[in-house]
């Protein structure tokens, strides 16, 4: 099949990085005021991720940029290396790492990660967005944008923060969240969707375009509906080319000698590896075309956008699901989509600042909110529970706890009880057992399964253990293309119990006994 250019599909690509666009600025600038660093690094991040990460990404679909994950990690390692400028150099040393470990081919990691544990990171951060962005929707907008732990910075929590909103309501981000909402919805009817107009023009653009104009009309009508500057997004604005220069940062070289400054590097390479690899994991799992994704590519791009980043006054990033996702629920068909995201926040940043500053958070939620169901939808839960306990349950915990820690930790938990079904499952199903009275005593074949590993040790020994005297037992390895050597040795111990015990004892095609019988 011939591979397409990524102006192939345009008509897609055009709206989809405009929804992408406004989903990233106030989580760049959100990112980026939370990990203690200046607000313009957040958006530096956002730019090289999207035009740098996304034309070297073998992947379609995934957008970059500053990461909620390494916003802890951030504003630790600036205040341990002392100055912004010395973690500048952390960032750049964290890309080489990266570009290093794609090289290495590190990226084989991501297929070991459970189906269910991945669809139950894409559930929960759905429902991680939902809970997080209907304080934005009712106009409290005292957390920042895209925090997405259970903890917050200001003692806080997911819940007590929906409390605290209720608690103070503003009428006029209701109204504009509200209606923003529906036309989502609205734009999203498959009726709809076959007239032109609706194809080209994303909902998301409609709703903030609305946002703004309601809230001029507050301003002029209504003043006590009007929403003040700190519930809208908030640029930094340089007065000139001069001091828009001046807003990049270069990386102090001077601290290349300090040893932590190869450790801030080395944790943000790993976390930061690991973060991305899951999210590319799980967009693959979102694309429509079910395309899938080099991983050790990403790495590779990953590398070269930090080093990049880091070089220019940027933060570390990562491959980003929440933009992601918005940008495969936009229609995204190419990497095209994420370049023009890039494309969009350097031309906007530069030359209409003002106008961006316009928009309100409220409707920024509304757009995140629809997103968050899309990720969250009860199917997905339904689907999940026909596959069995096996699926559901890993799936059911990963929610949980990355509900009520955050990404990395709910994962590894999720990781754990996936493990323990995986071994209990292949403790069950080692090999084949069939058992029939023959009038003296048991008749009784085992037919080793394919791979015999030492998880299979435990099963097999306590199955041996338990076959009766005076039996006639078959052990057959002709299926097995590996048999572990604590298999073996199992196996071994038993050929002794089977004289003690009177039982003659076959075995086939396994190690040094190609056929051997024992007992006669």
């Amino acid at each position: 099949m011939t591979k397409k250019s990524i102006f192939s599909h345009p008509k897609s690509d055009f709206p989809a990085g405009l929804v992408v666009f406004l989903v990233a600025l106030p989580l760049c600038l959100g990112i980026a005021l939370a990990s203690g660093a200046p607000l313009f690094s957040g958006l530096i991040t956002g730019i090289v991720g999207g035009i740098i990460v996304g034309a070297l990404s073998g992947s379609n679909v995934s957008v970059s940029g500053p990461a909620a994950g390494l916003t802890v990690i951030v504003l630790a390692a600036i205040e341990s290396l002392g100055s912004f400028q010395a973690f500048l150099v952390a960032v750049v040393l964290a890309g080489v790492i990266q570009l290093l470990l794609g090289f290495l081919k590190a990226g084989i990691v991501s297929h070991y990660f459970p189906s269910s544990v991945i669809k139950g990171m894409l559930a929960a951060i759905g429902l991680i967005l939902i809970l997080k962005q209907i304080p934005h929707a009712l106009g409290y907008d005292a957390d920042f944008e895209g925090d997405d732990a259970f903890m917050q910075a200001d003692g806080e929590n997911t819940f007590s923060e929906l409390i605290n909103a209720v608690g103070a309501l503003q009428p006029g981000a209701i109204i504009i969240s509200v209606l923003a909402l529906a036309v989502l919805i609205i734009w999203d009817r498959p009726k709809l969707k076959k007239i032109t107009f609706f194809r080209i023009i994303p909902g998301g653009l409609i709703a903030v375009v609305l946002g703004i104009v309601l809230n001029q009309i507050y301003a002029v009508a209504a003043p006590d509906l009007a929403l003040a500057q700190d519930h809208m997004v908030r640029l930094p604005v340089a007065s000139g080319f001069s001091e828009f220069l001046g807003l990049f940062t270069t990386p102090d070289l001077s601290i290349i000698t300090n040893p932590q400054v190869y450790i801030v590097a080395l944790t943000i390479a790993i976390v930061a590896s690991i973060e991305t690899l899951l999210c590319i994991e799980a967009t693959d799992k979102l694309d429509p075309q079910k395309r899938i994704t080099s991983t050790n590519r990403e790495l590779k791009a990953q590398g070269v956008g930090n080093i990049l980043s880091g070089l220019i006054g940027g933060l570390p990033m990562t491959s980003v699901i929440v933009r992601s996702s918005a940008n495969i629920d936009s229609g995204s068909k190419t990497k095209l989509s994420a370049i023009i995201h890039g494309v969009l926040l350097f031309i906007t940043v530069i030359f209409i600042p003002n106008i961006l500053n316009m928009i309100p958070l409220a409707s920024l939620a509304a757009i995140l909110l629809v997103v968050g169901y899309k990720l969250a939808r009860i199917s997905l839960f339904k689907s999940m529970y026909s596959l069995g306990w096996d699926q559901f349950v890993p799936f059911v915990i990963t929610v949980l706890a990355i509900l009520f820690t955050d990404l990395l930790r709910g994962i590894g938990i999720g990781m754990v009880f996936s493990i323990f079904y995986i071994l209990r499952n292949n403790y069950r199903t080692a090999f084949h057992y069939n058992s029939e009275d023959n009038g003296k005593g048991q008749k009784i074949n085992i037919r080793l399964a394919e791979e015999m590993t030492f998880l299979n040790k435990g099963s097999m020994l306590l199955t041996l253990r338990d076959i009766p005297e005076d039996s006639e037992v078959v052990i057959d390895g002709t299926h097995s293309k590996n048999i572990d050597h604590d298999v073996k040795e199992v196996i071994q111990n038993f050929l002794e119990t089977a004289k003690h015990k009177n039982i003659k004892l076959t075995i086939k095609n396994i190690g040094q006994w190609k056929n051997h019988t024992t007992g006669l």
